[in-house]
C-alpha cells in the first residue's frame, strides 16, 4: 500500500512536469517535448530546423525550472512534515526557528554588498544557517532544550532578522536594489538556471532522503520526550538531525527561489489527510506532492495573466484560506 501511494503520487509529479514542459507563452505539443527528449537520448530522430528552438526552450528555460520547482516544492514540504512531527504542532512550518527570516537577511545583504550572483547565494545560504545557529544557541540546545525554548528561540532570531531585512531595505539605493531586494524576496523561479539547480539539487535530496530515513524515529518522539527515551531513541540527536537538515534544504530553497511560503505547511496537512500521520509515508508523499504543487502554481503564475505573477504571491494567495481552514479545524483536534 505504501509503496503504491507513493508510485501513484510520482507518476502524478511527472505528468506534471511534462505538462509544465509543454505549457508557456511559446506552447509545444507533447510530441514535440517527448521528440526532443528521446532525441537528446539517442533514441529518435529531429528536424536540424527545430532543434535550435526545442533546445532553447526546453533544455535553457523550461528544464531548470521545472527542476528548481521540484526541489523547492519537496524541500519545504518534506522539512514542513519533519517539524510538525518535531514540534508535535500542525501550524508549523520550515521558517520556524528563523531559517526563512535569516536567508533573507543574507539575500538582502548579498544584493546590496555584491554583484556577482554566486556571492549573493552564499550569503543567503550562511543567513539562514545563522539565524538557526543562534536560535539553537538561544535555546541553549546543547544542554538539552525542550520543545518551547527552541520556539522561544526561533521567534527571537526569526524577529531579529527580519528587522534587520527592514534596515537593509531602508538604506538601499531605491531605485537598483531596493526593487531587486523586493521582488527576490517575493520568491520566483526566473532566475533558475542548470548550474544551481544541479548544484543545489544533490545537497536537497541528501536532506530529504535523511528527513524520510529519521520517519520512524519521528513517529516514536511524536509521543513525547519520556515515552521516546523509554523505547530507546537518542533524542537530543534525533531531534537536532531533523532541525539541521530540514534548516539546510529549507536555506537552499531561498538560494533558489527567494521566499516561498504557506507551501511548508499546506502541503503536510494534505498529504496527512490523504495517508495519515505515520511519517513513514507522510514525509514522501508531502515532498512528491509539495514538488506537484509548485509546478502547477507556476504555471498558473506564468500563464494566468501577460505578466509573470511572483510565485510567492501565488502560494499565499492559495495558502491563506486553507491556513483559516486548519485555524477551524485544530479547534476539533489534530488529525
Amino acid at each position: 500500500m505504501k509503496a503504491a501511494t507513493i508510485g501513484l503520487f510520482l507518476v502524478t509529479l511527472t505528468v506534471a512536469a511534462l505538462a509544465s514542459l509543454c505549457l508557456g507563452k511559446y506552447p509545444l505539443s507533447l510530441h514535440e517535448v517527448t521528440g526532443y527528449l528521446l532525441y537528446q537520448a539517442g533514441a529518435g530522430t529531429m528536424a536540424p530546423d527545430r532543434l535550435p528552438i526545442l533546445r532553447n526552450i526546453i533544455l535553457e528555460i523550461r528544464l531548470p525550472r521545472i527542476a528548481t520547482a521540484i526541489l523547492v516544492g519537496s524541500a519545504l514540504s518534506a522539512s514542513g512534515a519533519t517539524y510538525q512531527a518535531l514540534f508535535v504542532n500542525p501550524l508549523v512550518s520550515p521558517g520556524l526557528l528563523g531559517v526563512l527570516a535569516g536567508a533573507s537577511f543574507g539575500s538582502a545583504l548579498g544584493l546590496v554588498l555584491f554583484k556577482g550572483w554566486f556571492a549573493i547565494q552564499v550569503a543567503t545560504f550562511l543567513g539562514g544557517v545563522t539565524a538557526v545557529a543562534l536560535a539553537l544557541f538561544l535555546a541553549g540546545a546543547q544542554r538539552n532544550a525542550n520543545v518551547t525554548m527552541l520556539l522561544l528561540g526561533g521567534i527571537v532570531s526569526g524577529a531579529l532578522f527580519t528587522s534587520l531585512v527592514s534596515v537593509i531595505k531602508y538604506l538601499a539605493d531605491p531605485y537598483n536594489q531596493l526593487p531587486a531586494i523586493t521582488y527576490w524576496l517575493m520568491g520566483n523561479l526566473a532566475m533558475a538556471d542548470r548550474t544551481t539547480a544541479f548544484a543545489t539539487g544533490i545537497p536537497i535530496g541528501a536532506g530529504v532522503l535523511v528527513l524520510m530515513l529519521l520517519s520512524r524515529p519521528l513517529n516514536v518522539l511524536s509521543m513525547g520526550d519520556d515515552e521516546a527515551r523509554s523505547l530507546g531513541i537518542d533524542v537530543q540527536r534525533v531531534r537536532m538531525t531533523a532541525i539541521v537538515c530540514a534548516t539546510l534544504v529549507s536555506a537552499l530553497t531561498v538560494v533558489l527561489a527567494g521566499i516561498i511560503g504557506w507551501v511548508g505547511m499546506i502541503i503536510p496537512h494534505i498529504a496527512r489527510m490523504i495517508v495519515g500521520p505515520d511519517n513513514e509515508t507522510l514525509i514522501p508523499v508531502a515532498a512528491l506532492l509539495g514538488a506537484t504543487y509548485l509546478l502547477m502554481v507556476d504555471n498558473i503564475s506564468r500563464l494566468l495573466f501577460s505578466f509573470e505573477l511572483p510565485i510567492g504571491i501565488a502560494t499565499a494567495v492559495v495558502g491563506i484560506p486553507f491556513f483559516m481552514a486548519v485555524l477551524k479545524r485544530t479547534r476539533k483536534g489534530w488529525y
